[in-house]
């Protein structure tokens, strides 16, 4: 490394040496000589992939859904639904929009949860995020092809014998049975 070089880069240890080539000039302000910077910077391009749901009473089939989903790429983002457009879904989540993104953003598969507030938002995510992989469970296969002009739409089957509606009404018989739940 040339002398300029090195004293920069003892300077300010923190900074990539490509970083200190492309920004330093020689001494006396002269030009750097062409460089080729192969080999140093990456040549890896991350592939986005990204999912959508309410996840509430996070269980093992969404884990399962969630941990595919990652495979399928190096950054999973959840589009999760808000409180709001779950009630144009008629749906009523158990906790709210902040809990439930709190839970998901601990779950190790997941690198940045979302927002969700209407159905047409998935294109303008896809684009936005620059996403390569858009996955959903396979209950809505067939719903979200007219995304595959934007990106592979991928249906991942669903865990057996789990889900957030069959836990709620488990839940129901076993409130209305009169069994006490500890905290």
């Amino acid at each position: 490394m040339p002398r300029y070089l090195l004293s920069h880069w003892l300077a300010a240890p923190a900074v990539p040496p490509y970083l200190l080539i492309s920004l330093a000039g020689g001494p006396g302000g002269a030009a750097l000589p062409a460089i080729s910077l192969a080999g140093v910077l990456p040549s890896y391009i991350m592939k986005k992939v990204i999912t959508y749901g309410t996840y509430d009473l996070l269980h093992r089939g969404h884990i399962n859904l969630l941990k595919r989903a990652k495979e399928m790429g190096d950054y999973l983002i959840v589009g999760l639904s808000s409180d709001e457009f779950n009630g144009v879904k008629n749906k009523k989540s158990f906790y709210s929009y902040e809990e439930r993104k709190l839970v998901l953003e601990a779950v190790r598969y997941v690198d940045l949860v979302i927002p969700e507030h209407d159905w047409e938002q998935k294109a303008r995510d896809i684009i936005d995020h620059e996403i390569d992989v858009f996955v959903m469970g396979d209950d809505w296969e067939g719903k979200f092809d007219h995304l595959a002009n934007l990106c592979e739409v991928v249906y991942l089957p669903r865990t057996e014998g789990v889900s957030t509606t069959r836990t709620k009404a488990h839940l129901r018989l076993t409130e209305s049975s009169n069994v006490e739940f500890t905290e």
